[in-house]
């Protein structure tokens, strides 16, 4: 349904630092760079066009970047221990715990953790496959 998502940062450097390992861990690299931010995807098999899925940026109106009170993105992860590795990178590199990885409420399946990057911006990575 979606073709890509934006968020912002005020740190293009700062996000990058953050993003690579962060995105690495759920199997996905840094696939474009410019001055105003970067774009991640999947490491192997990119689709021929739009090949990054998740982006980061400075505002195109020049504004400060502001997190969103109630937005956040859920990034899929195809293993509980990649869940887990995300949080960790998440956290070595500068982002803040919002729940620690666990099984939520949702269903029995939903495995998940929540951070926020060093912009504010609320992240979750979310396993569904059944142990």
């Amino acid at each position: 349904m979606l073709l890509y998502t934006t968020l912002g940062t005020n740190d293009v450097a700062r996000a990058i630092r953050f993003y690579d390992p962060v995105m690495a861990a759920l199997g996905h690299v840094r696939l474009e760079t410019d001055d105003n931010g970067a774009g991640y995807g999947p490491a192997l098999g990119r689709p021929a066009k739009s090949a990054c899925f998740f982006w980061i940026n400075e505002p195109y109106m020049k504004l400060p970047a502001t997190w969103g009170n109630g937005t956040m993105i859920a990034l899929i992860a195809s293993s509980r221990q990649q869940v887990h590795d995300f949080y960790e990178a998440a956290l070595a590199n500068g982002g803040i715990d919002e729940g620690a990885p666990g099984l939520r409420p949702y269903h029995a399946s939903f495995y998940a953790c929540y951070v926020r990057d060093p912009d504010g911006n609320k992240l979750s990575a979310v396993c569904e496959v059944e142990v």
